[in-house]
């Protein structure tokens, strides 16, 4: 966060005062009263688009701040990363004066976010309509855990419990046949902070073409519901079914990165040429005619097999030979890398994509 608010009148500055803030939000302003990491993940793309996004904290402050690794206490690297763009302020909004100095911040703003499940905003008072009486035309956005329509709605929610309860932690053991697994990555949080970075800029969108302000859900478990099933619906998509659910593809035991004589590539030959490339370099020209290769549909049919056929070809060159073999032919295909790798990959270096930049109280990061 680069600037600390110390009352409810210092935001009166406009954004486009902020030397910073330059984008297509420029000029929108943005309560934030969210935490973890969806609505943070949310908030910061709006403020990386120029919004001024105003974090509002409890005392006790966004749980993400004690997260470690950190140089001051309460300003955890997770936390710092996911709230950058931002200005802050502390509330109590349980007390009168702090509430009044919220309701100060409502009138100013374009966008109110929370993450809070539908029983606790409205006992502070702050439901669409106690909002919307003082801003009539706000974009007000509540990411949740569950629909406020559902029988969930007063569930607590984190990623893991959503990845649990919209089948992505039961992929994997429907893939291996072993157990469940996580993602090691908080993907449900994510993709709802960029569902609802959607929903607000189409919300903007559609008060900018009718003046009108609109009351937003974005529930955890429904999103990556549709998200999941995307692809996964696959025989359900039709009525009566014409097969199981699960896409082929994904759930195929042999999708995976590939061991080359002395390390791991992700290798995908997708299209007609690609697979007929793919055998011709590997020195097996007859696969070309093997029925299962014929033509996509095929293919599908038979996706675990030519998987494992690519699996046992791969282990018979090491990963610079396959990697100069595959890219000569165009061949979709990348050696396997770290997370320290991305810090100097020449792409992203070309790109400047990791900038430098110094914190007002944390230093350079």
């Amino acid at each position: 966060m680069s600037e600390t608010i110390e009352n409810a009148d210092a935001p009166d500055q406009k954004p486009d005062q902020i030397p910073s803030k330059h984008g297509a939000l420029t000029g929108i302003r943005v309560l934030d009263l969210t935490s973890v990491v969806l609505g943070p993940f949310a908030t910061q793309t709006l403020g990386d688009m120029g919004a001024d996004v105003i974090k509002v904290e409890s005392p006790d402050g966004d749980i993400m701040r004690y997260a470690e690794p950190m140089r001051s206490a309460g300003m955890g690297a997770v936390f710092l990363n996911i709230n950058r763009n931002k200005r802050s302020v502390c509330l109590n909004l349980k007390k009168p004066q702090a509430r009044a100095a919220l309701d100060k911040l409502i009138a100013t703003a374009d966008v109110f976010i929370h993450s809070m499940r539908p029983q606790a905003i409205e006992r502070l008072g702050l439901g669409y309509d106690a909002v919307r009486a003082i801003t009539p035309n706000i974009i007000y956005c509540a990411t949740v855990g569950f629909s406020a329509r559902g029988p969930y709605a007063t569930r607590p929610a984190y990623d893991d419990i959503i990845q649990g309860m919209s089948g992505l932690a039961d992929l994997s053991a429907q893939r291996s046949g072993g157990e469940p697994e996580f993602a090691p990555s908080i993907i449900c949080d994510k993709i709802c902070g960029l569902t609802a970075y959607g929903a607000v800029t189409t919300a903007l969108f559609h008060r900018e073409r009718t003046g009108d302000g609109q009351a937003i859900e974005v529930p955890m478990f429904e999103t990556m519901t549709a998200f999941t099933l995307a692809e996964h619906l696959t025989g359900h998509a039709f009525v009566p079914p014409k097969a199981n659910l699960g896409y082929p593809r994904c759930l195929a035991t042999e999708r995976r990165p590939y061991q080359t004589a002395d390390g791991y590539m992700a290798v995908l030959p997708y299209s007609d040429r690609h697979w007929q490339a793919f055998f011709k370099t590997a020195g097996r020209p007859e696969m070309a005619h093997d029925p299962r290769m014929s033509n996509a549909t095929e293919r599908s049919r038979h996706i675990s097999e030519l998987y494992g056929l690519v699996a046992e070809i791969m282990r018979e060159k090491t990963t610079a030979e396959w990697a100069d073999l595959l890219s000569a032919a165009d061949i979709p295909s990348v050696p396997i890398k770290s997370l320290a790798d991305l810090e100097t990959d020449p792409h992203l270096t070309a790109l400047n994509f990791f900038v430098d930049y110094m914190h007002p109280s944390e230093g350079q990061l």
